[in-house]
């Protein structure tokens, strides 16, 4: 493993930059910090499980809040998503993946609402008060 597994190889770089969405052409302000330098200091903050106020600015990855928002910018965009299956499928090509000991989380199932109860139930809601008069 690296010393600095922070810094994204042009390997990795190939698969991840076509998936981010470009920056708007009429951006305003200066000229924004390259994205893969922003994903380097995205991965930098993790790696050291620092506070994004703490990112290093001699790095060059711009400041904890460029890529705390370009890393906002990119989730929005579904770019993780994308990632995950396109990496799923290179290693499930390179015959790298043992899908015997593939589980599925609930969570990422869709959970059907409304569908039939089989027999009745007991009401948990109150009950009308008996009439008193």
């Amino acid at each position: 493993m690296s010393t600095r597994p922070w810094i994204v190889d042009d390997e990795l770089w190939a698969l991840i930059g076509p998936l981010l969405p470009p920056w708007p052409e009429k951006a305003p302000g200066p000229q924004p910090v390259a994205d893969r330098l922003c994903l380097q200091g995205v991965l930098y903050v993790l790696h050291n499980d620092i506070a994004w106020q703490l990112l290093p600015p001699e790095l060059g990855f711009g400041s904890g809040q460029t890529c705390w928002r370009r890393l906002d910018r990119w989730q929005q965009a579904g770019v993780f998503e994308q990632l995950h299956c396109i990496l799923l499928a290179e290693l499930n090509a390179a015959g790298e993946l043992d899908w015997s000991r593939a589980c599925v989380d609930g969570s990422h199932i869709r959970a059907k609402k409304g569908a039939p109860t089989r027999g009745r139930r007991r009401s948990t809601g109150g009950r009308r008060a008996v009439n008193t008069i």
